[in-house]
């Protein structure tokens, strides 16, 4: 079993919050910090911003210099291997003369995928892995999933009462949940590549779906996804607007012959809707490794049977609105117990008087 010094859990948590720094600004990429120390002095450090930028490997050698040489890099990510638009940073360690390179995890991207840290061990670089693993992965869950399930990682949003209702049967869109919560959920929604809805919200609510405030200048504005399988939502809705960039996704029958495949999308579908693998497919193709969910309960149901739900991310508020109001989301009566969509609590915070909740499902293929 490998062993880590508190030295080394110390430099490797810096490096770890050194790559959620990039969380808002680098997909397609992965976030990656990496931290160059000797001992407890830290030489050097940085992590990557941006696709197409420097790696988090060269701006820490950048920073450290020739005080790289005989250190230790802490990288949360294998060292890639191959020359893409940026070179390659298990070359770039080798060449600064680190004596250990710590990896939080491989890299299972098919151009790196273990290339890298054998490349370090065959220039006689001691290579360690697996300190703070679990950390590492969740920080690039949707990364991983993409890699391994052809596919993003989904987070489905829904805000309810104590009785399992999200709103009122009269038209009314008035908020369930408290300020704060709602302010949680811009939270949530910045560290998203895209944010899913479907016709039925856009054309009861109106929304824009955007940030409202971006994290940093080099922040993206996530991809706004509106699933119209009968082309239904007008082009005046707010989610059309140029606040963030959309794409309109419908039955293939609708779409017009030569239209921008950068902002419409024809998908097959049925009488039970549009095809949602297919989609998450190309949104997966699209370099879009996190989705957030914001729709109503059919396409939630939709969403859930299909099991493509990683995360749910619930709010509850402190009220009971009646058995008038709308539904949590639609699922088909179940004949047994053992027919239930089971989840497991992961994390619950209060956020004033609700309650956040993030519960994954039991039998998911979930975390990779």
């Amino acid at each position: 079993m490998t062993h880590f010094s508190e030295i080394d859990f110390q430099h490797m948590h810096h490096a770890l919050s050194l790559a959620e720094r990039g969380i808002h600004s680098t997909w397609p990429n992965p976030r990656v910090g990496c931290v160059i120390a000797h001992g407890t002095h830290i030489v050097g450090e940085g992590w990557h911003r941006r696709a197409g930028g420097p790696h988090a490997e060269v701006f820490a050698l950048r920073q450290a210099g020739a005080l790289a040489k005989g250190g230790t890099a802490y990288v949360t990510l294998e060292p890639c291997s191959h020359v893409g638009r940026t070179g390659a940073c298990h070359q770039a360690l080798i060449e600064a003369g680190v004596a250990c390179v710590i990896v939080a995890h491989e890299d299972p991207f098919k151009q790196v995928d273990g290339r890298g840290i054998a490349e370090l061990r065959v220039a006689g670089i001691e290579v360690k892995v697996g300190l703070l693993n679990v950390a590492a992965r969740e920080l690039n869950r949707g990364f991983l999933s993409t890699v391994k399930r052809q596919r993003p990682w989904v987070q489905l949003k829904m805000g309810m009462s104590l009785d399992g209702r999200t709103a009122l049967n009269n038209g009314s869109s008035q908020w369930i949940t408290s300020a704060r919560a709602r302010a949680d959920v811009q939270y949530w929604r910045a560290r998203s590549a895209a944010i899913l809805t479907g016709s039925g919200t856009v054309l009861a609510d109106n929304p824009s779906l955007t940030v409202r405030e971006m994290a940093s200048a080099e922040a993206i504005a996530p991809l706004r996804v509106i699933l119209d399988s009968q082309a239904r939502v007008p082009q005046t809705a707010r989610v059309f607007d140029d606040q963030a960039p959309s794409l309109h996704v419908m039955h293939e029958r609708h779409v017009p012959q030569g239209a921008n495949g950068e902002r419409l999308l024809g998908l097959p579908g049925s009488q039970q809707g549009l095809d949602l693998h297919a989609l998450m497919t190309h949104l997966s193709q699209r370099g879009l490794h996190d989705v957030m969910v914001e729709a109503g309960p059919t396409l939630a149901g939709n969403l859930l049977r299909a099991g493509l739900v990683d995360e749910l991310l619930l709010y509850v508020a402190p009220r009971l609105l009646g058995d008038l109001a709308r539904p949590l989301v639609h699922l088909p009566e179940l004949e047994h117990l053992t027919h239930s969509l089971d989840f497991t609590l992961y994390d619950v915070t209060q956020l004033g008087q609700d309650l956040r909740l993030r519960l994954r499902p039991d039998q998911s293929t979930g975390m990779v």
